[in-house]
């Protein structure tokens, strides 16, 4: 340790007599009841349509669940959404990590879905085939996106048939938009299965993509009946305060530092924070679909309903953090 750490170390903290924010559960959807202590992270990143990959281990199993997260527009980085990742793959789920974008300019929105789609394809057959890793159970795949990401997932969990890949159980749309850049973009999402559990969140200040792309998502597929819309507000009871932006999903953590730094990474080290809005809803709600696909657990939980739903947590002094907005169909 550095001279200069010790003695920042060695000055007094600033003492606040504000409230502090929720802690993470200690079990159930967005707990910490874990089974696995490490996550193996493997880099095929190097490629436009790369990916990085994110296997349980110590104890590592023989075949895991599939989670696919599709990192937002310039968030190339896997560290920025580290936190999430990390506790994903500590529950026994292999992530994927799929690189569709070389920069943050080539190449063109058209090509997204394909690198996308390309990576995932190359992982799961490097899990099915090398030795050493964690087999792929394809029968428990689940997609998650933020923002561009969020679109691409919609985008694949329509045409998953055409792009060569699993059906997914369930979908997690995170802030999901494009901005000006719509070559992801689909005219309605009817297509999606009737099975599918599909979530999507959007936050009350999100001035990047706002809302629109969630609604449409949401009011057009109407083939899929256990789908849900939320709304996540702020809440500046306590501090650090919760905010209500686009990036609330982010979730920093270092060890995931797949070796891309621009300026996505900057913004997102300036920005991020782990607190109620990641175990509370994008943590929570993910889970508790995936529980419910594979287990038949937490099924009201997984489609929007139930007073566990718009719960945020308490902030330390017991006050009610503000609650979510839920639509679901009539």
């Amino acid at each position: 340790m550095s001279f200069l750490m010790m003695l920042a170390g060695s000055l007094p903290r600033e003492t606040t007599n504000s409230p502090t924010g929720p802690l993470q559960p200690a079990e159930g959807p967005g707990g910490a009841q874990y089974t696995h202590e490490e996550v193996r992270f493997s880099d095929f990143s190097s490629r436009t349509d790369g990916y990085w990959l994110f296997e349980p281990d110590a104890p590592r199993p023989e075949r895991s669940p599939v989670v696919v997260f599709h990192h937002g527009y310039g968030a190339i980085n896997p560290m920025i959404y580290g936190a999430w990742i990390r506790h994903l793959v500590r529950q026994g789920n292999i992530v994927i990590y799929p690189r569709y974008q070389k920069n943050l300019f080539v190449p063109g929105s058209k090509k997204f879905v394909a690198n996308a789609s390309e990576g995932i394809r190359a992982a799961l057959s490097l899990l099915s085939e090398e030795e050493g890793r964690v087999r792929p159970d394809t029968a428990a795949f689940f997609v998650a996106g933020h923002s561009y990401g969020g679109a691409i997932s919609a985008n694949i969990a329509v045409r998953y048939r055409e792009l060569g890949l699993p059906k997914p159980k369930g979908v997690l749309l995170c802030a999901p938009g494009t901005g000006p850049l719509k070559g992801s973009l689909l005219e309605s999402y009817d297509g999606m299965d009737a099975d599918l559990r599909l979530g999507i969140i959007v936050s009350l200040h999100d001035h990047v993509v706002g809302e629109e792309l969630g609604r449409k998502v949401y009011q057009t597929a109407t083939g899929t009946p256990n789908r849900f819309l939320v709304r996540q507000h702020p809440d500046e009871h306590g501090q650090p305060a919760i905010g209500a932006g686009h990036n609330e999903c982010y979730a920093i953590d270092e060890a995931f530092d797949g070796g891309v730094h621009n300026l996505s990474l900057r913004r997102a080290q300036s920005v991020a924070q782990e607190n109620a809005v990641d175990y509370f809803a994008y943590w929570k709600f993910l889970d508790a679909i995936m529980a419910c696909a594979m287990r038949g657990e937490h099924c009201t939980l997984s489609e929007g309903c139930g007073p566990d739903a718009s719960y945020m947590g308490n902030w330390s002094d017991g006050h009610p953090v503000q609650p979510l907005e839920i639509w679901v169909p009539e």
